[in-house]
């Protein structure tokens, strides 16, 4: 974490080497920024691929903090009268709540936010850097084999043909919620009406379901297994399942697939909020889209340049994105908790 004296020491330092003429512009000593987001398999991409031509372009070492969406903006939350966190990146419903919080610097103009679609930009300090989708998936062979339906809207996940085919993640979940909020809004409801929601899980969905699974893993552990022929994931996980031999597809409902979209924002008080600027046009930069697709995100920079194989399971281009269905997450927020403790009571009980 930053020394206190972080600030005071480079001032120092500037100060002897400008008084002994050593100092060329620029050549301060070398700038430490603070980027906190996802560990596992992300940590690993940030720290491989995106941060080390960043560091050489930009002449700053970055420390990156691993830890969930969650965790990081416990952080903020924690640091809110001296924020060590230079640049944040969580989810879009904990964004949100950092913007709304006050923890999020506006971003500045620069010439590639013009290249970004609309969906992409979630407030003036924060914007998306790669989009998820989830939606319904299903075994394309136990279907055929079984002569099932395939789904055309969310509503469908209450089809009685499902019964003991289904296994989904609880609504704690994100994509467990985005399930309900979808299902909600198939029935007429949305976030602002959550009722229908919950009376299709209750009486319709319920009755087709094997298990509410703890976790992704385990989900497609039983879509592996066979045991369950449909379940709601994310959409790049199933083409990532589908390459290791998996008979998966995913469906397009009619009220859209809704979009999960990681974030990031430059935090206020940075003491590099420079840097933090050029760290967000740098992870918008095509080149760095690109790296980010491969990986499952789906570009929100539309000179992305992507092949056809890279571009499967991905939301790309106009049409495709502005397909998806944004969830309201300032409404989502007000009542989420509240959500979980219904949930729990009356449909995973």
């Amino acid at each position: 974490m930053k020394s206190p004296h972080h600030g005071i020491c480079s001032i120092a330092l500037g100060m002897a080497l400008s008084a002994t003429g050593w100092m060329a512009p620029g050549a301060l000593a070398q700038d430490t920024m603070y980027v906190a987001g996802y560990g596992g398999s992300f940590e690993r991409l940030m720290r491989n691929s995106v941060i080390p031509p960043f560091e050489k372009a930009n002449n700053v070492k970055i420390e990156y903090v691993a830890g969930q969406s969650t965790a990081t903006l416990a952080k903020l939350q924690a640091q809110r009268s001296k924020q060590e966190i230079d640049v944040a990146i969580v989810d879009d419903g904990p964004m949100y709540q950092a913007v709304q919080f006050g923890f999020c610097a506006p971003i500045q103009k620069a010439p590639v936010l013009d290249d970004i679609y609309p969906i992409a930009k979630l407030a003036d300090q924060a914007m998306a850097f790669g989009i998820g989708v989830t939606a319904p998936v299903y075994n394309t062979k136990i279907f055929k084999e079984k002569g099932l339906p395939v789904p055309t809207s969310w509503g469908d996940l209450g089809n009685s043909a499902y019964k003991g085919q289904l296994a989904l993640l609880g609504a704690a979940s994100t994509t467990g919620l985005h399930g309900l909020i979808m299902v909600a809004r198939a029935k007429g409801g949305g976030e602002a009406s959550i009722d229908p929601g919950f009376k299709a899980f209750k009486d319709e969905i319920r009755p087709n379901i094997v298990t509410f699974a703890p976790s992704a893993p385990k989900l497609e552990e039983l879509l592996q297994s066979g045991e369950i022929a449909m379940t709601v994931v994310a959409r790049s996980r199933a083409v990532a399942l589908k390459k290791e031999g998996l008979p998966l597809q995913a469906v397009e409902p009619k009220e859209g697939a809704a979009a999960l979209m990681v974030s990031m924002c430059p935090v206020v008080d940075s003491d590099v909020s420079a840097q933090a600027q050029k760290f967000i046009q740098h992870m918008l930069s095509p080149e760095i889209q690109k790296i980010f697709a491969q990986a499952g995100y789906g570009p929100v920079n539309r000179k992305t340049e992507l092949s056809e194989a890279e571009k499967e399971g991905l939301a790309v281009g106009d049409e495709a994105v502005g397909k998806l269905a944004r969830i309201d997450w300032p409404t989502v927020n007000q009542n989420r908790a509240a959500w979980t403790q219904r949930w729990n009571r009356e449909v995973e009980r």
